[in-house]
């Protein structure tokens, strides 16, 4: 829409309007009717009483949907979803150390690895605290140096089983945790 000084505008999304006093490229400043100077980008404004141009925006077939819609509403299904014990909150953890760290630059792969190990213990631990049932470690295929170690750190544990996750949801590359809940007497 192209503007021109002394044209009275409004802006779309807030209550002012006003004339234009001054454009510049695709800024346009604006002198509201309450005397203050203020600046917009075109598509912020539009032209006030040209209904030649609001014309355009609006056709018959347009309102008459809207009137439709309004006096009879849109039927929505909604269905229940039941829950069972197995769509419970699972914890994923995911190992790649793009999801770690912003920026691996300067670590070694023995930095990389320590740092995931790290994570697995501490999010481990945390599962193990809240008693969550299980955990999901998300470690990629890879050479499988992760998953070794991975392996090795879970069988460290007594009160645990681990096996591969869900090959449907994760692929080859991940590990499930589940943890042995202890009854309380």
């Amino acid at each position: 829409m192209k503007f021109n000084i002394g044209d009275k505008v409004a802006a779309l999304d807030e209550d002012i309007s006003g004339v234009v006093v001054s454009i510049k490229n695709d800024q346009i400043e604006v002198e509201t009717t309450d005397g203050f100077l203020m600046t917009y980008f075109v598509n912020e404004l539009i032209k006030e009483n040209n209904s030649n141009e609001l014309k355009g925006f609006i056709s018959r077939e347009k309102v008459s949907h809207a009137i439709k819609e309004k006096v009879e509403p849109i039927k929505r299904n909604f269905t229940k979803e039941k829950k069972s014990k197995k769509d419970e909150f699972v914890l994923e953890v995911d190992l790649h150390i793009e999801k770690l760290v912003p920026s691996k630059r300067g670590m070694n792969n023995y930095d990389i690895l320590n740092l995931q190990m790290e994570t697995a213990k501490r999010q481990l631990e945390f599962a193990q605290k809240n008693r969550m049932p299980k955990v999901v470690f998300i470690h990629g295929v890879g050479e499988g140096v992760l998953k070794a170690e991975l392996d090795f750190l879970l069988g460290r544990y007594d009160n645990i089983t681990f096996q591969d996750a869900n090959y449907q949801k994760y692929g080859l590359g991940a590990t499930e945790v589940y943890f042995i809940q202890k009854k309380m007497v």
